[in-house]
C-alpha cells in the first residue's frame, strides 16, 4: 500500500493488521490476550533506540524537537493511559494499547504513495499518539447517535436512554455483551454485567431458559446443591450451555416437581444464593454485589425485554482512529484548521 518511508516508519505498520484483529476479538469476546502487546512493545522501544541514536548528540532544533515530542509522548501519554484505566474511564486492553502507541508512535510517521505524502496533516505539537487518541475520542462521540439511530429504526427511541443504551429480548442476553440498564426500580447505569450474569448461571449449572421457567425453585438458596466452575462469564467459553457444563444427555436444571421439599419461599435469608454464589468465585465479579445480582436476577425472570448498556469496545474506534491518523493525520487539528483556529 505504501511506498517510501524510513525503515523504522515501515515496521510501524504492523500495528495496523494486530489491532485490526484485537478490534474484531473485542467485538467478539471482549477479551484481548495480554500477549498482543508485548511483541508491539518490544518493537516499539528497538525503534525507539534506533532513532534516538540518530538524533545523539543533541545538535539541531530537530534533534530538540523529536526529543521533546518522545518525551511528551512517553511520559504523559503513558501516564495518562494508566490513569484513566486506574480511574474506570479505559479497560485494561485500551490502556495497555495507547501505552504500546506511546513507545511505537511518538512521532509522526512519513510515507509517500504515488507522489502524495501521509498522513496529509500533522500538528505543530507532532505527537502521533496524542493524535491516535484524540482521532479515537472525535470517532467515539459517533457512537450514541447510531444508536439512537438504530433504537428509532427499530421503534424503540426514548430520550436519554436511546443514546446510550437499546432493547434486546431477554433469552439473548445468554450471547450478549453489557450491562443491564434497569434495575427492578427502574433505569440505572449500574445494573448487573452480563458476563456476571453468566458465571452465575455456570456456578450452579443451568442455563437462563431453566430460570426463567422456575424462577420461584432456583430463588431458593437450598435448591443449590452442585456447583460448577464460573469461568469468567466471556460468552466464547467453551461450556456446552451458558450455564456450565453437562455430561451428554443429563438435564442441567434440577426436578422442580409440585411434591419438591424444596417448595417455593420468598422469605429466605439468602434469595437465588447470590450471597454464596460471591463467597464462593476467586475475586470479583465485575463488580458485582448480592443484592445487584438479585435483582438483575429478578429483572430477567419477570421481563421479555430489557434495556442494555452495550458499551462500545474503545478499540474498535481506536482503530478506526489510527488507520485515519496513517491516512489523514489528526482530525482535531483539521477541524480546527477550517475555523482558523489553528
Amino acid at each position: 500500500m505504501f511506498g517510501i518511508g524510513t525503515l523504522p516508519d515501515l515496521l510501524r505498520l504492523v500495528v495496523v493488521p494486530v489491532l485490526a484483529w484485537t478490534a474484531w476479538r473485542d467485538i467478539r469476546t471482549r477479551r484481548v490476550p495480554n500477549v498482543v502487546w508485548y511483541p508491539l512493545a518490544a518493537l516499539g522501544l528497538v525503534l525507539l533506540v534506533w532513532e534516538l541514536l540518530g538524533h545523539l548528540p543533541v545538535e539541531t532544533v530537530f534533534d530538540r524537537l523529536y526529543l521533546i515530542r518522545v518525551g511528551v509522548s512517553v511520559f504523559f501519554v503513558v501516564p495518562l493511559s494508566y490513569l484513566f484505566w486506574r480511574l474506570g474511564g479505559f479497560g485494561g486492553a485500551d490502556a495497555k494499547a495507547l501505552m504500546v502507541f506511546a513507545i511505537l508512535l511518538p512521532t509522526f510517521p512519513s510515507y509517500t504513495l504515488g507522489g502524495v505524502t501521509l498522513p496529509l496533516s500533522q500538528t505543530r505539537l507532532g505527537v502521533f499518539s496524542m493524535t491516535i487518541l484524540t482521532n479515537t475520542v472525535i470517532l467515539g462521540l459517533a457512537y450514541p447517535l447510531l444508536l439512537a439511530a438504530r433504537n428509532l429504526a427499530a421503534g424503540e427511541f426514548e430520550v436519554p436512554i436511546s443514546f446510550v443504551g437499546r432493547r434486546v429480548s431477554v433469552p439473548s442476553l445468554s450471547t450478549t455483551h453489557g450491562r443491564l440498564f434497569e434495575s427492578p426500580d427502574g433505569i440505572t447505569r449500574n445494573g448487573l454485567d452480563l458476563d456476571a450474569l453468566r458465571m452465575y448461571l455456570r456456578w450452579r449449572g443451568v442455563t437462563l431458559a431453566d430460570v426463567r421457567e422456575n424462577p420461584e425453585t432456583f430463588r431458593n438458596p437450598e435448591h443449590i446443591e452442585e456447583t460448577f466452575d464460573p469461568t469468567d462469564g466471556a460468552v466464547h467459553r467453551d461450556v456446552s450451555t451458558d450455564g456450565g457444563v453437562t455430561e451428554p444427555g443429563e438435564s442441567m436444571s434440577n426436578d422442580t416437581d409440585e411434591d419438591s421439599d424444596l417448595a417455593p419461599d420468598n422469605d429466605f435469608d439468602d434469595p437465588w444464593g447470590a450471597a454464596e454464589f460471591m463467597d464462593a468465585i476467586d475475586g470479583s465479579a465485575y463488580g458485582t454485589t448480592p443484592e445487584k445480582l438479585r435483582g438483575g436476577l429478578e429483572l430477567v425472570t419477570t421481563r421479555e425485554s430489557v434495556w442494555i448498556s452495550p458499551g462500545i469496545p474503545f478499540i474498535v474506534p481506536m482503530f478506526a482512529g489510527l488507520v485515519v491518523a496513517f491516512v489523514y493525520g489528526d482530525i482535531l487539528f483539521g477541524i480546527l484548521g477550517a475555523l482558523g483556529i489553528a
